[in-house]
């Protein structure tokens, strides 16, 4: 009964602390009602890239670049990478990336559920680091096409079309920005989980509010891929 009463008191105190107005009207903090707000806003921006994508794709399909060609390439410039054909592999890997991340957020979010402070910074870290390697990757391959003449002013003899360089560099651009805001926004939170800021807190749903935008990247990047690579 004791314990009933303590979970109780400890619910109504950390959400007073969250709406700082009263109950919430969502039956969820106002910290992620707002997250959410945030997520769907972005969503329409990514789809009216992606729509504008898709429109100039169908306008000019008979000289649109085909895919397995554009990035037929690892684009690494030395060793045994050095001109090795192996068409999508590459972005296979990147996408290996992200697919890892999610699976490593989702046990911090967990670990942040029983407030297991360590157990959230184990796992933010590789989370942290496959989006390092991702960014890393991304350079790799925008410096690959940029040599070899695709730009947004430009195309290449491959890509032939430059609306089709326009696009690839400000829609990935984009999602590389998330990417790199997700990053840093880990790194804060793995910083300030081993510091011991949520546990004074009461609660660690800053760590669930982070996932919710960390998984939102991960799954614009499966439309990004399926929009630039595969069809």
């Amino acid at each position: 009964m004791a314990s009933a009463t303590l979970d109780q008191s400890h619910k109504a105190v950390t959400e007073r602390e969250l709406w700082t107005g009263g109950r919430s009207p969502f039956k969820i903090s106002y910290g992620k009602v707002m997250m959410w707000y945030f997520l769907i806003s972005d969503t329409f921006t990514f789809a009216s890239f992606l729509i504008t994508y898709a429109s100039l794709r169908f306008t000019q399909s008979a000289s649109w670049p085909n895919p397995a060609e554009v990035f037929s390439s690892i684009p690494i410039p030395y060793g045994p990478f050095e001109h090795l054909k192996a068409p999508l592999v590459f972005v296979s890997f990147m996408t290996f990336l992200l697919i890892v991340s999610s699976y490593t957020m989702v046990r911090a979010v967990q670990e942040g559920y029983v407030r297991n402070r360590m157990g959230v910074v184990k796992f933010l870290i590789p989370t942290i680091l496959c989006g390092i390697a991702f960014l890393g990757c991304q350079a790799l391959e925008w410096t690959h096409l940029i040599e070899s003449g695709m730009t947004i002013t430009t195309a290449s003899h491959v890509t032939k079309v430059i609306n089709f360089g326009q696009l690839f560099f400000v829609i990935t651009g984009f999602h590389g920005l998330h990417v790199l805001g997700g990053v840093i926004l880990n790194t804060w939170l793995a910083v300030n989980a081993w510091n011991g800021t949520f546990d004074k807190r009461g609660h660690y749903e800053m760590v669930e509010k982070l996932g919710l935008y960390w998984h939102f990247v991960d799954l614009v990047w499966v439309y990004v891929f399926l929009s630039f690579y595969l069809l």
